[in-house]
This record gives structure tokens, sequence and C-alpha cells, in this order.
């Protein structure tokens, strides 16, 4: 029995479903409460901040707690300052919303913004598009190669995702974020809306492999 074994391959060009960057809130003083106690004020600043943005934002999620005293090298293990940090994520689905809070949050003080992230949602039927189609360029690649040889395919014999899965993606057309870093050390004014943000096109990728028996190639 005759095999052709056949790599099926699907790339999609889409636009994003959803963006997300992170802000990074800071504070230092000599005094450790000080200290904390301005970092806990500029959290909460934050957190209230975004959430006046109602439905445009879908998610935000602390995701970083940072908190390290600074030692002088000439003064051995005696602290000179302490430095702390939050950072939080947050995932917009509203884009035309979105440079508006980013520039917003940026505007919040020692606080600094990265992004946005542009990306397609997990579940988004792109992904499952994209498999069918990987699946049909297999079948048609096993055919071609059968009528190269003068002979055609007979059945399937497996289907499977190259290394267990791990060869299908989303992946957009320039690599790390999509925007930049926004900072600033004081509270800014407005104006925000002006800034317009281009979404990221993203590649949604999809690859298979199959085996097919033939009909005796005619060589």
């Amino acid at each position: 029995m005759t095999t052709v074994a056949v790599r099926g391959e699907s790339v999609r060009e889409v636009d994003p479903e959803i963006a997300e960057f992170t802000v990074v809130v800071s504070a230092r003083d000599r005094d450790r409460d000080t200290t904390l106690g301005r970092l806990r004020e500029r959290a909460d600043g934050l957190r209230q901040l975004v959430e006046r943005f109602g439905e445009a934002v879908e998610k935000r999620e602390t995701s970083g707690l940072h908190v390290y005293p600074e030692s002088s090298g000439k003064r051995g293990e005696r602290v000179s300052a302490y430095n702390g940090s939050v950072s939080t994520t947050v995932r917009i689905r509203d884009f035309a919303a979105l440079g508006e809070i980013m520039l917003a949050v940026a505007g919040q003080e020692q606080a600094q913004v990265h992004g946005p992230v542009w990306s397609v949602r997990p579940d988004s039927p792109v992904h499952k598009d994209a498999r069918r189609s990987a699946v049909e360029n297999a079948i048609a690649r096993a055919r071609e190669y059968a009528e190269a040889l003068g002979a055609e395919v007979i059945e399937l014999v497996e289907l499977a995702d190259p290394g267990l899965g791990r060869a299908e993606g989303v992946q957009p057309f320039s690599q790390g974020y999509g925007g930049g870093l926004l900072r600033s050390k004081s509270s800014g004014g407005g104006g925000y809306a002006d800034l317009q943000l281009d979404p990221e096109r993203q590649r949604v990728t999809a690859t298979v492999e199959a085996r097919f028996t033939i009909t005796a190639p005619v060589l």
C-alpha cells in the first residue's frame, strides 16, 4: 500500500478583537510607610480612573506588586530609600476609546503605560475557519502529489496537529508592542480624545499533518 504524507497550512489576516496595555504606578521615599501610603493612593486612583470608562474596559487585573529597600553601597546595609510599584493589566473592548484611556492613565502621577498589545480572542471563530482551511489544503496537496504520480487518493490514514498542537497560533505583523511607552510624573490635563491608535492586523495560522493512501503510482 502506497501512502503520501503532507502538511496542510492556512494563514488568515484579520483585525484584532481585543487590546491590552499595562500600567505601572510607583512611589519612592526615605520613609517606608510614606512610600507604601503613596503607592496605595496611586493604585486606588488608577482603579477609580479606569472604572470611569465603564463598558469600554473589559477587564482590569493586578499583575504585579514590587516593594524593596534601596541601600547605599558606601554605608553597608543601611537603607537610603524605599521603592514600590504596582502593575495593572487593562483589557479594552472599545478601540475607539483606547487612545483616550491610555493617555488619561499616563497622566496620573508616577505612572508608566506600556502597550497596546493587540490580539484575537482564543475562542474566536477565525481559529476554526483557519483549521478547516488547513485540512482542505492538506487534501489538495495530497491530490496534487498523487496526480503527479499518475495515481489517485484512496482514503485518509491519519490527521494530526504537528507537535501535539504547538503549530497553531496568532502572530501580529510586527513583533513587540503595537504602541510604545507613555510615561508621566505628574497629573495631566485634558485633550486625550485626540489620540487615535491604529489596530494592528493579526495573522492567524493553522497547520495539520496528514497521511493518505493512494493507488499504485505510474512511474
